[in-house]
């Protein structure tokens, strides 16, 4: 009996599998150009509207099918606009040859030891009132606020922290984004909450902790200004007057890698 899956595989050339395994390399950097970015998650709202466009042709829901297709459409052209700036930080590495890049996930031991420094320094500030506001990048990208610091891309240690955070210096008043075990920038914008609940013993660095946990799924460690108190922000919530101990295990907690599986197959990530 012929099948015609057969004949197709007998008329691979080895031309037509070096075109394929090009073409999945290719899908798979640009992926990595952008899944540390805000696009990812946009990716994937695009994805389930197509396969609910598709299902409910198949079921022949004929009202809903055409406004997702008119949805989709505008979307579409809409896209350039949303992706800008995704799109012109991914020409600029390509240009820069960033896309043959690889890199490794943070071990364990990494992890242990960027939690010992962060919670040294966050207890140094603490003692001299120091303010501080440090973002723990984790699924969603930061690329966007990194952007809007000083680049420095150095390993985490209490020393370079704290020269960061020195009062009435450049680089005092921003955030400092950590990707990793990496100062990935310094002197970095974030947005502030609009939640109008707050305490107004709350001042901008608190503020722009919790907006950027809003919008984000960063973890961020703050140390006020005023009365030299740790906090630490998640899901647009803010948990205040942290002790050693406790700020140890919310950051082991918040940022030990998750296990790659089945289950979390919608979560990985292209290693950097």
């Amino acid at each position: 009996m012929y099948f015609p899956l057969q004949g197709l595989i007998s008329s691979f050339r080895l031309l037509d599998i070096i075109d394929i395994l090009l073409v999945a390399f290719v899908l798979y950097k640009l992926y990595y150009l952008i899944y540390n970015t805000r696009a990812v998650a946009l990716i994937k709202g695009l994805l389930v509207l197509g396969i609910v466009t598709v299902v409910s042709k198949v079921l022949d829901l004929h009202v809903i099918n055409w406004l997702l297709q008119q949805g989709m459409t505008v979307i579409l052209v809409a896209l350039p606009v949303v992706f800008q700036p995704e799109l012109r930080r991914a020409l600029e590495q390509i240009g820069r040859g960033h896309l043959f890049r690889s890199g490794q996930v943070i071990n364990a031991e990494e992890l242990e030891h960027l939690v010992d420094e962060v919670v040294a320094v966050t207890e140094s500030l603490s003692k001299t009132r120091t303010g501080a506001l440090l973002v723990f990048e984790r699924e969603v990208g930061l690329n966007d606020y990194i952007d809007t610091g000083i680049f420095i891309q150095g390993i985490v240690s209490r020393e370079l922290l704290g020269n960061i955070f020195i009062p009435n210096t450049p680089l005092h008043d921003g955030a400092v984004i950590i990707r990793e075990n990496e100062i990935m920038a310094a002197g970095c914008l974030l947005p502030l909450t609009s939640d109008r609940s707050l305490s107004t013993e709350l001042g901008t660095r608190h503020r722009a902790a919790i907006g950027i946990s809003e919008i984000t799924d960063a973890v961020v460690v703050v140390v006020s200004e005023e009365t030299g108190a740790i906090s630490y922000t998640y899901g647009g919530h803010i948990y205040r007057h942290l002790e050693a101990k406790s700020l140890h295990k919310v950051l082991l907690n918040f940022l030990r890698p998750a296990p790659q599986g089945l289950v979390n197959i919608l979560k990985w990530r292209p290693l950097k």
